[in-house]
């Protein structure tokens, strides 16, 4: 069984640049993305394919390095995954997916992995859920799907599927569809026993407004978020770790129920707990780096 991803920043690197890539792997990046989709241009993208096995082969992997590759409905995805695969990128990131082509990758993994002498199901996939109007209706319906460690949302591509003009309305906060999507996202991860992953903060220099986003994010549920530069970067991890305090409350939340064994109610600080208190409270300690 494939293991919810546990990384806290995701970020991404354009897959035909060698110095951006270098970059990110020096970055506290939890987890490097090697873009071959968006940050790569349609004549640009053979070439990309084949820097990027290179890139895998020989680079001092400090953290995972994952690969996105193009959609399975474009001329590109099978060219991207027969590249990478012998190169044994750590993940595989499926844009503008449905369910079914989450198990249509599995089996062009499978066969690529055999091929190249590799473990099957080795290589986790995260799915991008909601880049497309069929994929929104499939965001529940990914219980048991194979390989499957992460779901994540795109709004910039679900504004151009929708054909809205922008997904923002006049206060910078999130129209109603996309703030939907997200709701999607982060219970169909739940419904799968996954880890949501928010999607990509776009202002790069707007540190106040990243972290405000990332710190709503895991207080709502997400577990980790998108990056698309390395300076965004501390301010994802910092609002994905727990703080002092947190811990504090979450070790003293704990060691109330252990004090009371079989309880199913505990009092602490005045505050009456049950088990879904304990539930989170063990939740966030799971988060401690």
């Amino acid at each position: 069984m494939t293991e919810p991803l546990t990384a806290r920043s995701l970020l991404f690197a354009p897959g035909d640049s060698p110095r951006k890539l270098e970059k990110a792997g020096l970055s506290a990046a939890d987890l490097v993305i090697i873009d071959l989709e968006d940050a790569v241009a349609e004549s640009a993208k053979p070439a990309a394919r084949v820097a990027v096995a290179q890139h895998l082969e020989t680079a001092d992997r400090r953290q995972p390095h994952w690969v996105r590759i193009n959609p399975l409905d474009t001329p590109h995805a099978l060219p991207d995954l027969a590249a990478i695969v012998a190169s044994r990128p750590d993940g595989v990131m499926l844009p503008k997916a449905t369910r079914a082509d989450a198990e249509a990758l599995n089996r062009y993994l499978e066969a690529l992995e055999t091929a190249a002498g590799l473990p099957l199901g080795g290589i986790p996939v995260c799915v991008l859920a909601t880049e497309t109007a069929a994929g929104v209706f499939d965001v529940g319906n990914y219980a048991g799907c194979p390989r499957l460690a992460g779901l994540s949302w795109g709004a910039e591509d679900s504004a151009t599927a929708l054909g809205a003009t922008s997904n923002r309305g006049d206060d910078g906060e999130y129209d109603f569809p996309y703030q939907v999507f997200r709701t999607l996202c982060l219970t169909g991860a739940a419904a799968a026993g996954v880890s949501a992953i928010e999607t990509i903060y776009g202002d790069f220099r707007d540190a106040a407004g990243l972290e405000k986003m990332a710190r709503a994010a895991r207080r709502a549920g997400f577990r980790g978020m998108l990056a698309i530069h390395p300076d965004q970067v501390p301010g994802i991890n910092a609002a994905f770790s727990p703080t002092a305090d947190e811990i504090a409350h979450a070790e003293a939340v704990v060691a109330a129920f252990a004090a009371n064994p079989g309880a199913g109610t505990v009092g602490l600080n005045g505050a009456m707990l049950d088990m879904p208190h304990l539930k989170r409270a063990q939740a966030v300690l799971a988060m401690r780096r």
